[in-house]
């Protein structure tokens, strides 16, 4: 495998956790939210990634490069139901009293959070070993 291969790899990787984190932060921001600006309610979001194929025989025909890793193949709404608070005094509040805020689950949103940081740091960690291994077949080949 080329050198190009593991960058490209790693670097997908944290293409998707980085939106990953980024839809975590929007769900946590609206958490408190009870209208948007069009006047509907926040839907918790999430992302679904999918790898990217990468078959054998496509690196020996032709000597093509199959690269693999992973790519975001949707952000997608959940279907968690809002969350009703007896607020009698909101704006927002209905008849009975209750303020409808997003269904945003904060505790699996904070291990979402934990978890799409372990994973980019651990791509972070995959491109750097591959670039120390790059630098030392280019020192080992420089030296004969």
């Amino acid at each position: 495998m080329d050198y190009r291969s593991a960058f490209a790899i790693s670097a997908s990787g944290m293409t998707v956790e980085r939106l990953r984190l980024d839809v975590t932060a929007v769900n946590l921001a609206n958490v408190h939210s009870t209208r948007s600006a069009d006047g509907t309610l926040f839907r918790p979001m999430r992302v679904v990634s999918e790898p990217i194929p990468s078959t054998f025989a496509a690196t020996f025909e032709g000597m093509k490069m199959a690269l693999g890793g992973a790519r975001v193949a949707n952000i997608e709404e959940t279907a968690a139901a809002p969350r009703q608070v007896y607020e009698p005094g909101h704006p927002q509040a209905d008849e009975q009293g209750f303020v409808s805020y997003p269904g945003v689950d904060q505790v699996s949103e904070m291990v979402n959070l934990m978890t799409a940081v372990r994973a980019y740091e651990a791509n972070v960690i995959a491109m750097n070993v591959a670039k120390s291994m790059a630098l030392k077949a280019l020192d080992i080949g420089g030296n004969s």
